[in-house]
């Protein structure tokens, strides 16, 4: 009786350890996914073209991609506490595992290709752009 219950305890402590070894490092961003913001000021009479694009060219495009896990396009319905950058009617939202997977996919010709599907459809170019760590 007392061996197994002896047996059954180192047992247990090298689970808990092996589960504590699994736990990523912690620290600013230690393997956690980023997320990259962009305001954008779409054309009025561009918007149906710019949702098109979104949805038949630059998402599928996306999903493919090694490191992607999600993208998202807002509409701003409104501005509910302080003041929304000027004009900015939509924001792109895209989720990736690592920043520097992202950089690949911005890189590659795909995305070269994608990317301006959506940019010509904004009333500017001159739009916001911010990079988070998903804490």
């Amino acid at each position: 009786m007392m061996k197994r219950r002896k047996y059954l305890k180192s047992l247990l402590a090298a689970g808990a350890a092996s589960a504590v070894a699994s736990v990523p490092a912690q620290g600013a961003a230690a393997g956690r996914p980023i997320q990259l913001h962009v305001d954008l000021t779409v054309d009025p009479a561009k918007e149906k073209e710019m949702l098109k694009n979104f949805e038949t060219i630059f998402r599928p495009a996306a999903a493919k991609q090694p490191g992607y896990i999600e993208v998202k396009m807002l509409k701003l319905r409104s501005t509910l506490m302080g003041k929304a950058p000027a004009g900015i009617n939509y924001r792109f939202a895209l989720t990736y595992q690592s920043e520097e997977l992202r950089q690949k996919w911005v890189a590659s010709d795909i995305h070269q290709k994608v990317w301006p599907t959506i940019e010509n459809t904004l009333a500017t170019k001159n739009y916001t752009v911010m990079l988070f760590d998903l804490i």
